[in-house]
């Protein structure tokens, strides 16, 4: 007896797919998937006890996660699960969402619809609500005779994936004879047509063809109205079990094919069954055609396709089932392209081998991993450093991925300061010192605190060396403190004080900066031998103090606004940057106890000039002098003249702590490029354990 197995049985790309997820998802929390996810019910079966429920209708939950099946579903459903605010996982076959994709554009263009299929099969009722269930479908010969179009209007087609590719034929042809303007596009899957094709060409030389899949499914039921055209011994069963095997003639040839919804482990069983009815072993028989492979192998393959829509590349390893790469497998951009085209040989990591779905997932980065994991052993015997992608943040630090190798960076170790959040730090490609290799647990430390310092003082040195006092140069602040604010010069930071910042009086450095600012400053102090650079943000040009001798002459009367009071008299603004003081003893003619006692802050008052010192930036004024001395009574005695020594200080000998701000105590310096270590840097954090890396 000789078997013929069809190489194209079983589960298809979108099946796999769609299957692997739901099993992948088992015990994961509340699973259901919105109708079976196919049409098999020993796979329904087994993922009802795994936790992974089959509903039909979304008022039977009221939270979980759904998985939407390869058949797909209509836009209504997708609006019903986000207004009941409930996670979905989209796995409708690439090839059914692009008929979607088909009939939603030529709807939207007043052109009617046609589907050829059966209306009840979910993957055409999904279909058809992308059109607002308008559609016309057909899904016999006979249907597309009695068919009646309207010669005004125009026509776009689809047809089902799994549909017969014969009968499709004959439809079109009726049709195009009804109508001259139908734009006919052939969607049934590649898949479904090899599988077709092959079952064709099987039949034709099997005295007995044994078809196998749930005979609930579509596509399984055409591959056995196939057979039947050109065998007379066709049989369609749901496991090989439900046949008489020992009525088969033992000098025969039997072929076997499955529909797209049989899980692998069937056909294999049907194997066994055939081949020990010639004494030959189930595991000789798929010697011959079917490579054995195990989780954890790493093997060698033959690109076959790569999905437009999913970026999946599907790779022929010689075994029953093709495997899959994942388009996240090729680069950490999830967008990108895969890089491997159909022809090209790469090496593959099976990640799991599952006969009961009938899908072997792969990975090439692991593969590459295992190659780049030798090459970082190599730099942390020989002291090199590693360049790395900083990809998430974990507790105690950074995980980066090393060319595919996961290492750990502490949170004490990402920079030569303490740094509160780390997150600015994922997206970056870094050069990283190997800290730790521990080659028994796979445990790799990596950290740049070293290396940041040198950069740091190399950046210096170059920016020590290039700029110099009066330089006009851009900046963004980095950091605001009490008395200034630091500007990041190109990786080592000034400081503008904060009587730097403006000419008039600042009370805030948040006032007039906020982190994250541009600016243009002037560099007024360079000290290499300190580490320091003194900024200012003033316009030096327009010092107002520069035309203060003509402007404010002795005798000048000048108006201000009262913007300062204290024991010994009033500050009063001139012009931004420039003050002048009133004594108590200029104030009025009459004794005057305390400032506030006859002016206000914001007041406009006129005063005269008294004594102006360019020097020291101080101006006197007087607002007695502008105003008419008031006559004495006629039987007083004359007024005695107030005492010197009684009067309070004079204005320019007011004490140095409550002159304007330009006569204040210096302000005291911090370091330029960070601030002290002690005050700033945090504790290190706890190094993950090693299995966060």
């Amino acid at each position: 007896m000789e078997i013929i197995l069809a190489k194209s049985a079983g589960f298809c790309f979108g099946v796999k797919r769609a299957v692997d997820l739901a099993y992948s998802k088992a015990g994961q929390g509340e699973i259901y998937t919105y109708g079976p996810i196919i049409h098999n019910k020993e796979v329904t079966g087994d993922l009802d006890k795994k936790g992974v429920h089959v509903i039909d209708d979304l008022d039977d939950i009221a939270e979980g996660e759904i998985i939407i099946r390869s058949h797909g579903v209509p836009p209504e459903v997708y609006s019903a699960i986000e207004d009941r605010g409930l996670k979905y996982t989209d796995c409708t076959c690439p090839f059914v969402k692009k008929i979607h994709n088909i009939v939603h554009e030529n709807h939207n263009k007043g052109k009617s619809i046609i589907i050829i299929g059966n209306k009840d099969h979910p993957e055409i009722i999904g279909i058809n609500g992308w059109c607002g269930n308008s559609a016309l479908i057909i899904n016999s010969v006979e249907e597309a005779k009695n068919a009646v179009l309207s010669k005004d209007k125009e026509y776009a087609l689809v047809v089902q994936t799994t549909f017969q590719t014969d009968i499709f034929d004959e439809i079109i042809a009726l049709l195009s004879e009804k109508h001259s303007n139908i734009e006919v596009f052939r969607t049934i899957c590649s898949a479904t047509g090899d599988r077709q094709s092959e079952a064709v060409e099987i039949a034709k030389n099997a005295d007995v063809m044994i078809v196998l899949g749930d005979k609930s499914s579509s596509n399984t039921r055409k591959l056995y109205d196939i057979c039947k055209k050109y065998c007379e011994n066709v049989y369609l069963c749901e496991r090989i079990c439900d046949l008489e095997l020992q009525n088969f003639k033992k000098n025969g040839t039997i072929g076997i094919t499955a529909g797209a919804s049989t899980p692998s482990v069937i056909i294999k069983e049907a194997v066994k069954a055939m081949s020990e009815m010639e004494n030959k072993s189930f595991e000789e028989m798929l010697d011959d055609s079917i490579v054995t492979l195990r989780t954890g192998q790493i093997v060698k393959g033959k690109v076959i396709r790569v999905s437009e829509e999913t970026g999946e590349v599907a790779v022929d390893l010689g075994y029953k089932s093709d495997g899959i790469i994942a388009r996240s497998e090729f680069s950490e951009d999830i967008n990108a392209e895969p890089d491997v085209k159909p022809g090209d040989e790469i090496e593959v990591f099976v990640i799991r081998v599952n006969d009961g779905e009938g899908n072997v997932q792969l990975s090439k980065k692991r593969v590459d991993a295992d190659k780049n994991y030798v090459a970082i052993e190599e730099a942390a015997e020989n002291g090199t450093t590693i360049t790395a992608k900083v990809v998430e943040q974990v507790k105690g630090g950074l995980i980066a991925n090393a060319n595919g190798v996961r290492v750990f960076v502490p949170s004490s170790q990402i920079s030569n300061r303490y740094v509160e959040d780390l997150s600015v730090f994922i997206g970056q490609e870094l050069e990283f010192e190997i800290l730790e290799f521990d080659k028994s647990k796979r445990r790799i430390v990596v950290g740049r605190k070293a290396l940041a310092q040198k950069e740091i003082d190399a950046k210096k040195a170059e920016v020590f060396a290039s700029i110099k006092a009066g330089d006009k140069i851009n900046g963004k602040v980095s950091r605001i403190v009490d008395f200034g604010a630091f500007v990041d010069l190109g990786g080592v930071d000034g400081l503008i004080h904060i009587s730097e910042m403006s000419w008039g009086r600042v009370r805030k450095v948040s006032d007039v900066l906020s982190v994250g600012d541009d600016v243009v400053v002037t560099v007024l102090e360079v000290n290499p031998e300190k580490g320091k650079i003194s900024l200012s943000l003033k316009d030096l040009n327009a010092d107002p103090w520069k035309n203060a001798g003509e402007k404010y002459a002795i005798g000048t009367v000048v108006t201000g606004k009262v913007v300062r009071m204290v024991s010994f008299g009033a500050f009063v603004e001139l012009e931004e940057g420039v003050d002048g003081l009133v004594h108590i003893s200029q104030i009025a003619y009459k004794h005057v106890e305390k400032p506030e006692d006859e002016l206000e802050i914001g007041q406009e008052i006129q005063a005269k000039v008294t004594e102006l010192d360019l020097e020291n930036k101080k101006i006197s004024l007087s607002i007695k002098e502008t105003l008419e001395r008031p006559a004495r009574p006629a039987k007083e005695a004359p007024a005695e003249e107030e005492a010197p020594a009684e009067e309070a200080p004079a204005a320019e000998e007011a004490p140095s702590a409550e002159e304007a701000p330009v006569e204040e105590a210096p302000a005291e310096e911090a370091p330029v490029e960070e601030a002290p270590a002690a005050e700033e840097e945090a504790p290190a954090e706890e190094e993950a354990p090693a299995e966060e890396e």
